[in-house]
């Protein structure tokens, strides 16, 4: 899977919030200032092409839909970001984080006992 650029990310970050929406819908929930229409029309066309994107016609409109879920994405992103970063070691990146938040142990246990009450549901 190719990776996004910080503008399609941005994108593909309104389509999945809003599940389907026409280029108009898109720059309306992007920051001020607003991009231009053919600039947010470019970028959904090449996120079409590398296949993160669909679209239905209607008339002379397309509304565009994401062919990847946001969970799909991040878990991909974030095993190549682990093998990137941090010669594939999740270890060595939870250790890394933890000392940039200044978590301490018992915060770490905490977590960890949450994510795993979440895994059993």
């Amino acid at each position: 899977m190719k990776e996004l650029t910080k503008a399609e990310e941005e994108i593909m970050q309104i389509l999945w919030d809003l599940d389907s929406a026409y280029v108009k819908e898109i720059i309306e929930e992007l920051p001020d200032p607003k991009p231009a229409y053919n600039t947010v029309s470019t970028i959904v066309r090449i996120l079409q092409q590398k296949g993160f994107v669909d679209h239905e016609a209607h008339g002379k409109s397309h509304k565009y839909h994401p062919l990847l879920s946001k969970e799909d994405y991040t878990k991909t992103f974030m095993k190549g970001f682990v093998k990137k970063y941090f010669s594939g070691s999740y270890r060595q990146m939870v250790s890394f984080f933890t000392k940039e938040e200044n978590l301490s142990i018992r915060e770490l246990e905490q977590l960890i006992h949450e994510l795993k009450k979440e895994s059993n549901e």
